[in-house]
């Protein structure tokens, strides 16, 4: 709140006026007062995010302004405006899904699986966090990416763009060209998959801050994996990829999914991270015999 502004009482000339007498500024924060502040505000990371705040904040009055967002309840990332992935600082908007550490699992996964030049296509790219980490390891990869929502697609456009990336605006394959029929060699996706009766047991940050349909997987939490593997052969190229993020428990349920779209599943699992990724491969195309 506004410090209030108090009056003193000048005689000039016989007439009286009223001048303005601010009262001194507030002390600048010290990194050991935000680092209290959020700890009181329950941060478990306090100290690494006070020494963030205190990075990115231009002037004292900002960084009093980001400490309160913060301590009231914003999510880090959206009060300084960006997360490390894979090494990278990508910009993230309000109300777009953070990218998790345990996605670098799924780049992880696409890296061992994709050569120069391949075409990649990211679907609920969110900020396009994935997208840049690929771009950033494998050299010369063409890459698409797409996301349903309008604040995201804004996202992964600043992120992207100067990557020569192309991002589409459209529900799952909707917004995409048709000379990626076909001809996709690798597909990532990190969909919504927790069911939705568990998304009011989130956390308070991403529960309130981020969009519900980046979180919300539908019943069992597979609803939009499952659209996306029934029509992943008409995208990919013979014996391209795609690769999902889930959790153990869905796994063998998303491996029967694939099996049923035509997809060869096999499931990879990070302890470390706690991350789970289904990988599912279209047959090579048949070979003609010779007559």
């Amino acid at each position: 709140m506004p410090e209030p502004v108090r009056y003193c009482r000048r005689v000039r000339d016989g007439e009286s006026t009223e001048q303005p007498r601010r009262s001194p500024p507030l002390p600048a924060l010290t990194e050991p007062d935000i680092v209290a502040r959020l700890r009181a505000a329950g941060c478990v990371f306090a100290e690494d995010e006070a020494r963030m705040l205190v990075a990115a904040a231009p002037t004292p009055a900002d960084l009093a302004a980001m400490v309160e967002r913060r301590t009231g309840g914003l999510p880090l990332e959206y009060v300084i405006g960006w997360a490390e992935f894979c090494g990278l600082r990508v910009a993230v908007d309000e109300g777009v899904f953070v990218p998790r550490h345990r996605t670098e699992f799924l780049v992880d996964r696409a890296m061992a699986l994709l050569r120069p030049g391949a075409v990649v296509l990211d679907v609920c790219c969110g900020t396009g966090a994935i997208g840049a980490a690929l771009v950033a390891a494998i050299p010369r990869i063409q890459l698409h990416a797409t996301d349903i929502s309008d604040a995201a697609v804004l996202c992964a456009r600043r992120n992207l763009a100067h990557l020569g990336a192309r991002v589409y605006h459209g529900d799952l394959y909707t917004a995409l060209p048709a000379p990626l029929c076909g001809a996709v060699d690798v597909m990532v996706a990190n969909v919504p998959y927790v069911p939705s009766a568990d998304v009011e047991m989130l956390p308070r940050e991403a529960r309130i801050y981020e969009a519900r349909e980046a979180l919300d997987g539908g019943t069992d939490g597979l609803d939009v994996l499952r659209r996306l593997a029934a029509e992943a052969v008409v995208w990919l190229a013979p014996s391209g990829h795609l690769l999902v993020e889930t959790t153990e428990r869905q796994a063998q349920t998303a491996v029967a999914i694939f099996s049923h779209d035509g997809l060869i599943p096999h499931v990879e699992r990070s302890d470390e991270l706690e991350a789970t990724v289904i990988v599912g491969t279209r047959p090579a195309a048949p070979t003609r015999s010779a007559v």
